[in-house]
């Protein structure tokens, strides 16, 4: 991340009194965002209605809040309800050669994004890119027979009808100022919390009037060279380690490893930053951590002793409930 990045964000969580100059842009953002909306609430913006349920995975700041692994679960959780299962991704920094483009694995990162190759190597989920989410949509249906779409992101593209929308929050971090880009971390104004179906608080660990628990649990450490994975106890306590994330939120990585009692030597990096071999040549020499999100773009250069943390959400007991609720009032007719 870069250093204007930081500070930044840091104004946006801890406050500065320079943000007062950007209110004006603040206002024009808001403006253009809460017009999109209200078209597509009027329905002068019908956008596209996909013949399955489509629930939408989104959060309204800017930042990690931990998406990814809540689409994870969703994907497990859904086929284990024998239900078949399509995702669609903007594909956020990659470059196919057409879209929509269909993900698959070994494909490298910069092809197809980084998120979307995770999801698909975790779980061989049908899974198609585009900016524009209703032709992502429309043409992985017209490829696979599926029961629900799920929208990794996409909260504030209005161009894709939607069953349900589910929005994540960092519970630590909240919605920091709550002001609207640029002038804080919101691509929406709070208010449109009030709209969305559920909120959940990464990070709590139990359901509050905010929105419902949720946690991300580490399960294992993966060593990139050869995919064997490996106990968390693998890397002794104590041990000094390298860290590197190149993930909306690094410091919630950092603060997992050190929570796992290793001593991290924390290098942050710009959200889905793409790396060359010189730049992770780190000294002194000690193993490398990294997120699953930074190893599908490390592997094909990886030294014996990289490794990547995976982590599994856990959302509470009463999302569960919830979320069932929801399946069976979207597909009452399956068995």
């Amino acid at each position: 991340m870069s250093k204007w990045g930081e500070r930044l964000q840091r104004a946006w969580y801890e406050g500065h009194p320079a943000l007062a100059l950007l209110g004006p842009l603040e206002l024009l953002y808001r403006s253009v965002v809460s017009g999109k909306r209200r078209r597509f609430v009027e329905g002068k913006r019908p956008g596209y209605r996909p013949p399955v349920p489509v629930l939408v995975v989104g959060n309204i700041t800017v930042g990690g809040t931990g998406k990814t692994p809540l689409i994870l679960w969703l994907i497990e959780h859904c086929r284990a309800r024998d239900l078949r299962v399509g995702v669609i991704s903007r594909g956020y920094g990659g470059r196919p050669p057409r879209l929509p483009w269909r993900v698959c694995a070994g494909q490298p990162a910069q092809l197809c994004g980084d998120e979307p190759l995770l999801i698909v190597e975790r779980t061989g989920v049908p899974l198609m890119v585009d900016p524009d989410r209703g032709r992502a949509a429309r043409a992985l249906l017209e490829s696979e027979p599926l029961d629900l779409l799920l929208s990794d992101d996409g909260l504030q593209h209005y161009g894709l009808a939607r069953d349900l929308e589910m929005v994540l929050i960092d519970a630590r971090r909240g919605l920091g100022n709550a002001r609207c880009l640029p002038a804080g971390p919101l691509r929406e104004p709070a208010e449109r919390l009030a709209s969305v179906d559920a909120v959940l608080l990464n990070g709590s660990q139990e359901d509050t009037d905010r929105g419902f628990g949720m946690s991300l649990r580490p399960s294992a450490l993966v060593r990139l060279n050869d995919g064997q994975r490996f106990p968390l106890d693998h890397l002794a306590a104590g041990q000094a380690i390298h860290a590197m994330a190149g993930i909306g939120n690094p410091q919630r990585f950092f603060a997992t490893l050190e929570a796992l009692h290793w001593r991290p030597i924390t290098h942050a990096f710009a959200d889905h930053a793409q790396y060359r071999p010189e730049q992770l040549d780190f000294a002194p020499s000690l193993p490398l951590l990294m997120t699953e999100k930074d190893a599908v773009k490390c592997r094909d250069f990886a030294q014996p002793e990289w490794y990547y943390l995976q982590v599994e959400a856990a959302p509470s007991a009463g999302f569960v409930q919830w979320f069932d609720g929801q399946l069976a009032r979207l597909l009452p007719y399956h068995p």
